[in-house]
């Protein structure tokens, strides 16, 4: 089981950094929620999962949840939707003011590619 959550977590981290590195804006948010999904279910796997235990400490009980892991992977959906909130507000806005959902910014706007070459 191991083996799969760690091949889980790699192959997302991976796919985000991947689509990370693309220069359109859709890729790169979608990149970003692939690496958040990555951190969640890493977090997530790093509290043991016990089965059957108590989730609150009551007087007699010997084995409980830990409830860390759950909490930071609560607050970690919570930031990554509002970081995607207003990563794709700010590229809904560049789009718009400039025609274009490019990522890089050319220093020289003479190195850019014509619209006939084939951008990818």
């Amino acid at each position: 089981m191991e083996v799969l959550v760690a091949s889980a977590v790699g192959i997302l981290t991976s796919a985000g950094f991947y689509l990370v590195l693309r220069l359109r804006t859709f890729p790169v948010i979608l990149g970003m929620s692939l690496l958040t999904y990555a951190v969640n279910v890493f977090l997530f796997a790093s509290g043991q999962l016990t089965v059957g235990s108590a989730p609150i400490l009551r007087d007699g009980v010997t084995a409980y949840a830990d409830p860390l892991p759950q909490a930071l992977v609560l607050t970690a959906i919570v930031i990554s939707f509002g970081m995607t909130a207003v990563v794709v507000m700010i590229a809904l806005g560049s789009y718009l003011g400039a025609d274009d959902d490019f990522v890089d910014d050319l220093a020289n706007p003479a190195d850019a590619p014509s619209d006939a070459e084939e951008r990818t």
